[in-house]
């Protein structure tokens, strides 16, 4: 009787020891279960959003041509590609060296023409003379002393030296006219030889450097405005919904998963000729204009409808038509139909309900039946991460 009795405490602890193993290696399984970050299929407004492409684009560039000969000079040389530039800042000069000459002989002839008119002709004396003799030979003629031939010669040089006083006036102003077109014709052509900028923009592509030799026509630099055109190509069987004012949620490659928002700004009337699809241009709102560099991609969705949906889940929930749902720690793969799609979300018609949970992180590293611990996270399907 002894005997039994001393074995119950022994019996107990091993019992107790077999729980405690159990325990351990069960919490031991749990434990190394991988985690699936999952988000709660939730009701809500659905978007009926078309998507595309988006690309950005300079409002438009232009290429700055030289229009006289020269030579590329280093002074004041600031084209570099990427460099800002404000209107009307110099961007080269071409050596002036033989129109500045030219300049200076022109502005001497212009002076010198310019003095001859304001000194007077010596006709002008002549003439001073010739009509005083002529005012004697009218008198003496009137009193019958000098004869009518007399009279008609003295008249006709006082008549010749006015018309010969006026010709000269004409050819001295005429002079005077050309002298002071030449000049500014090589003032002008001078300054033609300063290139500057016709706006703000960015240096996009440099032709010509220090030295170089430039005919007229050759191009100097291509210049990109600072204005940007966020430009969406849709599918030609998404386009008929598009209208101006639309809400539209942009991705851009170089930024990862943030999504930037906006409306649509203008329809174009043309289709990409390559690709058939059509050119949208998109105002995104909440951008630093900074972050808008010219050939930067993305993609885009523009909302043209929405309704209530009964179930809503992360877009990026979906493999292939399918979910992960997480029921009691076990993953099932499961097939489901779609309804409206938009940039962060999609409507599910059929195969979840409220309140399930979908795996939205790793996809690729679950298998149907894998056990699973779960990290719930909050639902973003109808938001925008910023």
């Amino acid at each position: 009787m002894s005997n039994k009795s001393s074995l119950i405490p022994v019996l107990l602890k091993l019992a107790l020891a077999a729980a405690l193993i159990v325990a351990v290696i069960v919490g031991f399984n749990a434990y190394s279960r991988p985690t699936a970050k999952v988000e709660a299929v939730i009701s809500g407004e659905a978007n009926d959003a078309k998507s595309g492409s988006v690309n950005v684009q300079a409002k438009y560039s232009m290429q700055i041509k030289t229009q006289v000969p020269g030579r590329v000079l280093e002074k004041d040389f600031k084209l570099d590609a990427g460099n800002h530039v404000k209107k009307d800042d110099v961007l080269a000069y071409l050596d002036a060296t033989d129109i500045e000459l030219r300049i200076e002989q022109a502005q001497n002839e212009f002076d010198s023409a310019k003095r001859r008119i304001e000194v007077g002709s010596n006709l002008k004396f002549q003439l001073e003379d010739a009509q005083s003799a002529f005012a004697n030979v009218e008198h003496s003629f009137k009193q019958g002393l000098v004869s009518d031939s007399e009279y008609q010669s003295a008249r006709r040089k006082v008549e010749g030296l006015k018309q010969q006083l006026l010709v000269e006036n004409v050819i001295n102003e005429e002079n005077l006219k050309t002298d002071e077109t030449t000049l500014k014709t090589l003032q002008h052509e001078k300054e033609k030889m300063t290139i500057r900028s016709p706006l703000d923009g960015e240096v996009s592509a440099v032709f010509a450097h220090p030295g170089d030799l430039v005919d007229p026509g050759a191009a100097i630099v291509t210049l990109i405005t600072t204005d940007r055109v966020v430009e969406a190509k849709i599918s030609e069987e998404d386009f008929a919904n598009i209208k101006v004012g639309q809400i539209v949620s942009a991705t851009f490659l170089p930024y990862g998963a943030w999504i930037y928002n906006g409306t649509v700004k203008k329809i174009l009337p043309t289709a990409d000729p390559v690709t058939q699809r059509h050119l949208v241009d998109l105002d995104i709102t909440d951008i630093d204009p900074a972050k808008l560099v010219p050939g930067i991609t993305g993609e885009v969705t523009i909302v043209v409808g929405a309704r209530h949906a009964n179930a809503i889940i992360p877009r990026r929930a979906i493999v292939n038509e399918n979910v992960y749902v997480v029921t009691d720690g076990v993953v099932h793969l499961r097939p489901i139909k779609k309804g409206y799609v938009w940039l962060t979300g999609a409507e599910v018609l059929e195969g979840l309900a409220p309140g399930e949970q979908v795996i939205v992180e790793d996809i690729e590293s679950f298998h149907d039946g894998d056990r699973v611990r779960i990290q719930e996270l909050p639902s973003d399907a109808g938001s925008a991460k910023k």
